[in-house]
Formats: structure tokens, sequence, C-alpha cells
């Protein structure tokens, strides 16, 4: 096990031997330490549940990180340059599941932001997100106890509602799930 040199670009198969947990984007690695706050994990797991119970034993299934996705613009899902572990990921394509975790954009992440992440999750992983084509992005800041829905519309991310504690939420991709997000910010 080692830990990569901070000026290096890496692959999956780098990745798959750094002790710790990381996210590598574009081959450049960023360290998830330190472990998520209290709150966070709270907000993460009310989320989690909802959307658990939401998708019950359908297609589509939850998964929370430490969970990875790997990300590739030639399908080279075996060593790609990108590897990222969002709070949660929606896949509902059953072949994006592999022993290693998912292959391609889920449809829906949410990522939860915390003080050392906040930056990566609305530049980096956004652009990343958008580009590759992940369907919903929820931006959930536990600060200000909003969630941000972004859609995906012609390959572009159009902000659709900033829903607050007292509001419910609903979701671009699936219209059918409504979520109070007084449940989610106790």
């Amino acid at each position: 096990m080692t830990t990569p040199e901070p000026h290096k670009r890496y692959r999956y198969q780098d990745y798959e031997q750094w002790e710790g947990r990381w996210e590598l984007i574009h081959g450049v690695p960023y360290d998830m330490s330190p472990a998520p706050s209290t709150k966070h994990q709270a907000i993460v797991t009310e989320l989690l549940f909802s959307l658990r119970s939401y998708f019950g034993k359908g297609e589509c299934r939850v998964f929370a990180a430490p969970f990875d996705i790997r990300l590739s613009e030639s399908d080279d899902y075996d060593n790609p340059d990108t590897v990222v572990q969002p709070d949660l990921s929606v896949i509902c394509n059953p072949e994006q599941l592999d022993s290693k975790g998912g292959k391609g954009a889920p449809r829906l992440i949410v990522e939860v932001l915390s003080p050392a992440t906040a930056l990566k999750d609305r530049n980096q992983k956004y652009k990343l997100y958008e580009k590759h084509g992940v369907k919903e992005y929820w931006i959930v800041d536990s600060i200000h106890e909003t969630i941000e829905v972004y859609g995906l519309v012609d390959h572009h991310y159009v902000n659709r509602a900033v829903f607050g504690k007292e509001d419910t939420l609903t979701s671009f991709v699936f219209p059918e799930f409504h979520l109070e997000l007084k449940t989610v910010f106790q």
C-alpha cells in the first residue's frame, strides 16, 4: 500500500493500491480525509433512507460512499483516470455494476458539501458529472440547509431549483419522487 505523489498523474490501477480514501479526477489524486462530520453523515443517512424507500427493490439501486464510480471518456472502465466516491449514487442500469463498483454515469448523484470538499463538488465534480451525462446532480449545503437540484438538458445542467428546509424537493429525473426536507435537516 502506498499514497500518491502530489504532482504525478495516475489511473485506476494505481488508485487501487493506495492507503486511505481517495478520489481521482483526470489523473489528479484528491485525499478524502478527514472523515465527514456527524451532521454530514446524518444528512446522508436520511437521504439514503428516503431514496432507498422510494426505489424499493426496483431496477434502480442506491449506493453510499465509499463506493467507486469509474468514469471514462473512452469506455475503458478497467483503468480510467477518473474515480469518484459520491456521497450517494443511484444506478438504474445493472450492466453498469461490477464487483468494483459503478461503471459510467449514475442516473443521480448526491454530494453533501463539507469545508474540505465544497469547491471540488461545486466546480470539478459539477463539470465532470455534466460532461459524463449524470442526469441529475444534487448539491446539499448542510450549513444553509438547502439542496440545489441540477438536471441535464441537451448535455448541460440547468439549475432547476434550490430547495430549503421548509420545502418539498421534487426530482427532475424521477418526478414522482418527493422529499420533505425538514426530515433531512432535522
